[in-house]
């Protein structure tokens, strides 16, 4: 059974870090890419970032360049979103996705994603 697990969520005030956790378990976790998306109340799902394993790429949503960073442990099965500088605007419920097809990284449709987990609540206060 395919499970992804995020935390590391909670609320913090506007220039502050958090650090988002996936572990990934059920698949092959080299093979996938891995994204997060974000949910905010009202508005669609976006994709935050994305790093197709083994391909060296990585995609970031242009409000959070240079603020936000994605990584992998391969060795836990476990993707990191390491976020600084947050906003009021980053508020949101963050998920993880895995997708087979690493071209989901040119489009970050969230239809086109595999799996998800069930969602870390992130609250940045102004």
């Amino acid at each position: 059974e395919v499970q992804l697990v995020e935390s590391g969520g909670g609320l913090v005030q506007a220039g502050g870090s958090l650090t988002l956790s996936c572990a990934a378990s059920g698949f092959t976790f080299d093979d996938y890419a891995i994204g997060w998306f974000r949910q905010a109340p009202g508005k669609e799902r976006e994709g935050v970032s994305c790093i197709p394993n083994g391909d060296g790429r990585t995609y970031y949503l242009d409000s959070v360049k240079g603020r936000f960073t994605i990584s992998t442990d391969n060795a836990k099965n476990t993707v990191f979103l390491q976020m600084n500088n947050l906003k009021p605007e980053d508020t949101g419920v963050y998920y993880c996705a895995a997708a087979w097809e690493t071209w989901v990284i040119e489009t970050m449709n969230s239809d086109d994603w595999d799996h998800w987990g069930q969602g870390t609540q992130v609250t940045v206060s102004s």
